[in-house]
């Protein structure tokens, strides 16, 4: 049997965390774009946008991640699509995220009191104006903290796309530990690892939020 050193368990999970970093990316910037979409939907003055928005919405959050994972890599091959386990986690990831980012800054978007889009309205803004100039500029500044947390869930959401195949940290993880019979030591090292990607992220947060309030 193969003897593997600290070394050579810690240098091959840096390795597989190259993908989760490109998958949390791809999910994160993705679903970013598709949620605003879906976001200005939600908040539209269309009642069947609306609707279609909510739905959406509403059917992402109300099923799990793992379930997504299972209908994009599997549902898909059933009418003769194949995909790789890259791109159906990309693609169930982007879905996910954008459900709940669109949530996210709805909630800030009606955080802003309702005389700013009354003033901007008297002033004859249309609705796409009055999200650019007047909503936007101010929901930005309440969408810092719940976004930046989020994101660290996107990036601990990537290690369930290591049951349909996809080799990121997570996965990575069970075959070494399949091949060295340590699994303590090996998912130890994979816990520092998930908390060396987030926690900066949560620091970046908080002082991103300290710095827009010494703007105002």
């Amino acid at each position: 049997m193969a003897q593997f050193t600290t070394w050579d368990i810690v240098r091959n999970l840096l390795l597989a965390t190259r993908w989760t970093i490109l998958l949390s990316l791809i999910a994160f910037a993705c679903g970013g774009a598709v949620g605003f979409f879906i976001m200005l939907l939600r908040v539209a003055e269309n009642r069947v946008l609306r609707a279609a928005s909510t739905w959406y919405i509403e059917f992402l959050q109300g099923t799990p991640l793992l379930m997504q994972l299972f209908l994009c890599f599997f549902g898909l091959s059933l009418v003769g699509i194949q995909v790789s386990p890259l791109l159906a986690a990309a693609v169930a990831l982007t879905a996910y995220t954008s459900a709940f980012l669109a949530e996210i800054w709805r909630g800030c978007i009606e955080a802003i009191p309702r005389g700013q889009s009354e003033a901007a309205n008297a002033l004859g803004f249309t609705f796409l104006e009055r999200m650019r100039y007047v909503i936007l500029p101010q929901a930005v500044r309440i969408a810092v903290a719940p976004t930046v947390g989020f994101s660290v869930q996107v990036i601990k959401g990537t290690a369930l796309a290591s049951i349909i195949g996809f080799v990121e940290l997570t996965k990575a993880g069970t075959i070494i530990t399949n091949a060295t019979y340590e699994p303590f030591l090996v998912y130890g090292f994979v816990a520092i690892i998930y908390f060396a990607l987030c926690y900066p992220l949560s620091l970046w947060s908080k002082g991103f939020e300290r710095r827009l309030r010494a703007a105002r």
